[in-house]
């Protein structure tokens, strides 16, 4: 993790001036399909992980906005939007063993973390589209659980949001045992981005450029890091995911 810090911190000084957000991402060459369609009403969009998938979910970059509150005992909870506003999301993480038939991993600890509608993390100064933001001190849209007797853990939040250079995207790690297992994100349908982005609520930041399929992080395992979610505008939506942790 310190590496991939590094390398973003070197980004930044190097392209200050070129753009807002820099982000420092694992370059991945192959691209992959843009995913199946999704509506705003009762929208469907099925993720790659299934019952009889037991491989491993792709390891992927914490950068560049981690922050380990692990020590904050506030941030052990189930609810992180912390007055944010935005589509409501309920995020449902089953923790599986990859090595194991799919084993459900109890009381393994989860970090979760992702920006606002807006594009900006708490924890951070950083620049946007509503100018910088020092969001230091502030702890929104970061949670952690602890995975049941069904390898869950369970996120109430909002839709994220997009920043510059990035695909939409939740961050993801995985803890067993105290040790760090997995570092990962997850993604969400590009069509189901667009009509999000269309709502009041996003439109004013506009549409996100950057689909998962030119995405730094994604290109090469779109279809493994794919939420499978349903819901709507109005209601909100809830997303499932299946993270494989070889143990």
């Amino acid at each position: 993790m310190e590496q991939s810090r590094a390398k973003f911190i070197k980004s930044l000084l190097l392209g200050a001036t070129a753009v807002p957000i820099l982000v420092e991402a694992c370059n991945k060459s192959n691209d992959a399909s843009t995913g199946s369609t999704s509506s705003t009403t009762d929208s469907t969009s099925s993720g790659s992980t299934t019952s009889t998938d037991c491989s491993a979910t792709p390891s992927e970059t914490a950068g560049p906005y981690p922050y380990d509150l692990s020590k904050n005992s506030a941030i052990f909870r189930t609810d992180i939007t912390e007055g944010k506003t935005g589509i409501p999301l309920s995020l449902t993480l089953t923790i599986v063993n990859s090595n194991n038939s799919c084993a459900a991993i109890s009381g393994a600890r989860v970090d979760i973390w992702h920006c606002d509608k807006d594009g900006y993390y708490s924890e951070y100064s950083e620049p946007g589209y509503l100018g910088t933001q020092d969001n230091t001190g502030k702890t929104f849209l970061r949670g952690i659980q602890i995975t049941d007797s069904n390898g869950q853990a369970k996120f109430t939040t909002i839709y994220p949001g997009w920043y510059s250079g990035r695909a939409t995207h939740i961050h993801v790690e995985v803890f067993v045992n105290s040790v760090l297992k997995l570092t990962t994100q997850v993604a969400f349908p590009d069509s189901l981005n667009t009509s999000i982005y269309n709502t009041s609520l996003y439109s004013a930041h506009g549409q996100n450029t950057i689909t998962n399929s030119k995405d730094q992080v994604f290109s090469d395992s779109y279809s493994s890091e794919l939420v499978t979610i349903t819901g709507d505008t109005t209601n909100g939506y809830a997303a499932t995911f299946k993270v494989g942790v070889p143990l």
